[in-house]
């Protein structure tokens, strides 16, 4: 983890290193007295099961690839260059679509972590 601030991280070079490596989950994360951020890769069909944060709003931004974020029930295609933002409250799920997809997330600071990852 990259406690400083002030630090450029590319994410097209995190991205890059990430393809094909077999590496799932957190790539880079940061975490402050008000802040978390993350850069997460999983495989296709790989992610973050469904749950509900009632915390905390979150925003998505994906790197490369494409996923779909399921939000309450809706399916949303995002690729690489597009955001979504994930309303507190609301039950979420997001899983890589046709290949690799590497994404960022933001949220304010918040206790513990997302649920346990799926059993293969």
């Amino acid at each position: 983890m990259d406690e400083k601030t002030g630090n450029v991280i590319d994410l097209a070079v995190l991205a890059r290193e990430a393809a094909g490596s077999g590496l799932a989950g957190p790539l880079w994360s940061f975490s402050s007295a008000d802040l978390n951020a993350n850069v997460l890769r999983f495989a296709m069909g790989d992610g973050v099961p469904e749950h509900v944060n009632k915390e905390v709003d979150v925003i998505v931004l994906v790197v490369s690839g494409a996923a779909v974020v399921t939000l309450d029930g809706q399916d949303i295609a995002v690729r690489g260059g597009q955001m979504v933002v994930l309303p507190k409250g609301a039950r979420r799920a997001i899983r890589a679509e046709g290949g690799d997809v590497v994404y960022v997330t933001v949220h304010r600071r918040r206790m513990g972590l997302m649920p346990a990852r799926r059993q293969p």
